[in-house]
């Protein structure tokens, strides 16, 4: 199954890198600009999405930028015009590769406080602590499981999460803390959150940009969650949430909403609900962007963040005190009779 997921994925990277290529651009500061536009226009899928949300106007921005285009530009003052157009769309999935520089948006999260502390996190998980696949767990001292998930970037053994979940197990319930997960493999984030679900379930939809118009979308598909063969957790759990968590993290966090015996604190998940693909400008330097959105059960897009179902923020009291607010919140919902 996971094979043919594979192909079909890469069948549809290398139709969309051969639709992206089908016009030919010069290899000049104006001709860059005219193919990363481009390329925009019609393969980016939040075009419309983002104009309804903040007045996003696509011809407006070439319009705009297309002023700042002149033959002397130098490939720096290329790179910085052309990452400030990218910055419009709001997106931290779209990023422009050089060999001198990453062009990126990461406002997603800079302007927010970040509603966690390693120095707190290293008091909570102390020096004894396990680690299997990448994931860092213990049993706190109220019998309540702690799984630090950093990253989805790594596969998960399922033997190793058999074991976590077999140690885990007396525990009266689990907070799993994805605070600062910026992402990772979705295949990872899924096989994770097949530990929590003992049938399958429905879990949102997605679709595909089928052709250059801003509303060439393949019908919406519904996305369902299968149960792991391994180990499931049957009692409560609390997964906690911070502006950082972002792509795949999002994505586990619309998964595990479904749950029945999940619950979601902290601060709005960072977003990044479009699958993203790259493709390349006459000069070399590559684009990566979003081309397949999802969204929720209930239909709505998941680009912008998911909320929590109690929004928790870092106290600087508990901070001074030692105490992570989010953790001890967290605690208090499991520990509850």
């Amino acid at each position: 199954m996971r094979l043919s997921k594979l192909f079909v994925f890469l069948m549809m990277l290398l139709s969309l890198s051969a639709c992206v290529k089908e016009e030919e651009f010069t290899d000049s500061p104006r001709g860059n600009f005219e193919a990363l536009w481009r390329i925009i226009d019609e393969h980016y899928c939040f075009l419309d999405y983002k104009k309804a949300e903040y007045g996003l106007d696509w011809n407006e921005v070439y319009q705009r930028y297309q002023k700042q285009m002149h033959k002397g530009m130098t490939e720096k003052q290329l790179f910085e015009v052309l990452t400030n157009m990218l910055a419009e769309l709001r997106d931290g999935h779209v990023n422009l590769y050089t060999s001198f520089n990453l062009g990126r948006n990461w406002s997603f999260y800079e302007h927010y406080p970040a509603n966690v502390s390693d120095t707190l996190l290293k008091r909570y998980l102390g020096t004894d602590y396990r680690i299997a696949s990448g994931l860092r767990y213990r049993i706190l001292d109220d019998n309540l499981g702690y799984l630090r998930c950093m990253t989805f970037e790594n596969q998960f053994g399922e033997g190793n999460l058999d074991e976590i979940f077999l140690y885990l197990a007396p525990c009266n319930g689990l907070i799993i803390d994805l605070r600062d997960n910026g992402g990772g493999l979705v295949t990872s984030a899924e096989t994770l959150a097949a530990r929590f679900t003992n049938e399958e379930i429905f879990v949102g939809y997605r679709q595909h940009k089928t052709g250059p118009g801003h509303n060439d979308f393949s019908e919406m598909k519904k996305l369902w969650l299968k149960p792991s063969k391994g180990l499931r957790w049957q009692k409560k759990v609390v997964v906690l949430t911070n502006r950082h968590v972002f792509s795949s993290g999002n994505e586990f966090v619309r998964m595990m909403k479904c749950c029945k015996q999940v619950t979601v604190v902290g601060d709005k998940t960072g977003g990044g609900g479009g699958l993203p693909f790259s493709s390349e400008i006459p000069n070399g330097w590559s684009v990566r962007f979003s081309a397949c959105p999802t969204y929720d059960k209930d239909g709505n897009q998941t680009e912008f963040g998911i909320d929590p179902d109690y929004n928790i923020a870092l106290s600087q009291d508990d901070l001074m005190k030692g105490k992570d607010t989010i953790i001890e919140f967290a605690r208090e919902i499991l520990n509850k009779k």
